[in-house]
């Protein structure tokens, strides 16, 4: 690492988790945001200007970003990747364009923390739950050899949703291997950009439909608990996921009810056991104390003691919105178990996660 801080960019500054990466890295100890870059329709104009009344964030614009002017996304990228030390990347485009638009930056020598999906199916693209799979950015020198780089690559962080049950699954799942899932999730409006002011009509309100998201669901996961094979992320085959998803009159904060079941053979470990196991676990982030990693990556409340938790109001908060809580751990008739998990959808799941990431490269010397 630097002894200074690092310079870097917000790319897709004005949406929602552009403004979230602002809030983030406002008093961040260990990078300066000196370029936001957005549409042409934004670039010119000072931040405060450009972004207006989509400003949705319960803080400020701070000051320093509000007269900053913003540069344009897609035409400015060369005089971007001069001036930062690499950028944050959270657009709303087409997939092939949002894929051409981080290669340019990558291939200008400015790595990218994407918060997109385009590249999460890349096969040399990391694809990192901070806790979960650190060991995948070893895929970056095949990377940067494909790329032709030496220093610029992608790294992206999974889809929302994953953060509300994937993690508590695969902490168990290293020790007693699960073979099948069943998750439901529910899923706040904040996940499509919106607020409530912007989308009135989820107010009392249940869309049993996201599109695109079951997929993501049912595919990422297997590729986060994949390995690394001949320069490629080889997606696991071991564990089958069906999913269901919900968009619900809740602001922020993702919850999953989960049902799963252990591989033939495996002794199924008792319900004690697997909290103990939540509440033992820390990753990587934690050993190293990355500023935005929370002490506690899985929070556990037991069915015995609070059978109503998690609830979002109160647990979406937890270690700045990044912690993950998990409750109602119980035997179910069809599958081994049920549960209930929660995350913050645009912290832990969006700019939250994005930010953990670049912290965990930056400490393993991939931003130098």
């Amino acid at each position: 690492m630097k002894n200074e801080k690092y310079k870097v960019g917000i790319i897709g500054a004005t949406g929602m988790v552009g403004q979230r990466f602002i809030t983030l890295l406002a008093d961040h100890p260990w990078y300066d945001v000196v370029v936001l870059a957005a549409s042409p329709r934004s670039a010119g104009k000072a931040y405060k200007d450009a972004v207006g009344a989509k400003w949705c964030m319960d803080v400020e614009i701070p000051a320093n970003i509000a007269e900053m002017t913003v540069l344009n996304a897609t035409d400015d990228v060369e005089k971007i990747a001069g001036m930062v030390d690499f950028v944050f990347c959270a657009v709303d485009m087409k997939k092939d364009e949002i894929q051409a638009l981080e290669e340019r930056y990558a291939k200008a020598e400015c790595p990218v923390v994407s918060n997109n999906s385009a590249h999460r199916h890349t096969p040399d693209v990391p694809m990192i739950i901070p806790e979960i799979n650190p060991e995948h950015l070893d895929i970056i020198p095949a990377q940067r050899e494909r790329l032709g780089t030496k220093r610029g690559f992608i790294a992206v962080k999974s889809n929302c949703s994953l953060q509300s049950y994937l993690p508590a699954m695969a902490v168990v799942n290293e020790k007693y291997p699960i073979d099948k899932a069943l998750v439901t999730t529910y899923q706040a409006i904040s996940g499509a950009g919106k607020t409530f002011e912007t989308w009135p009509e989820m107010v009392d309100n249940l869309i049993p439909y996201i599109g695109g998201e079951e997929m993501k669901s049912e595919v990422e996961p297997n590729k986060i608990l994949g390995k690394i094979e001949g320069g490629e992320i080889v997606p696991s085959t071991d564990l089958a996921i069906e999913c269901q998803t919900y968009r619900v009159p809740v602001s922020n904060g993702h919850t999953a009810a989960i049902f799963f079941s252990f591989k033939d053979g495996v002794a199924k470990p008792s319900v004690e056991e697997i909290e103990d196991m939540w509440r033992n676990f820390k990753g990587v982030p934690q050993e190293l104390e990355l500023p935005h990693a929370p002490k506690q990556f899985l929070y556990v409340h037991t069915e015995a003691d609070e059978p109503d938790m998690p609830q979002i109001k109160s647990a979406r908060e937890i270690d700045g919105g990044m912690a993950i809580s998990c409750g109602r751990l119980r035997e179910s008739t069809q599958y081994d178990y049920k549960m209930v998990s929660m995350s913050h959808n645009t912290l832990r799941g969006a700019a939250g996660g994005a930010v953990l990431l670049a912290e965990l490269l930056t400490a393993k010397g991939w931003m130098d």
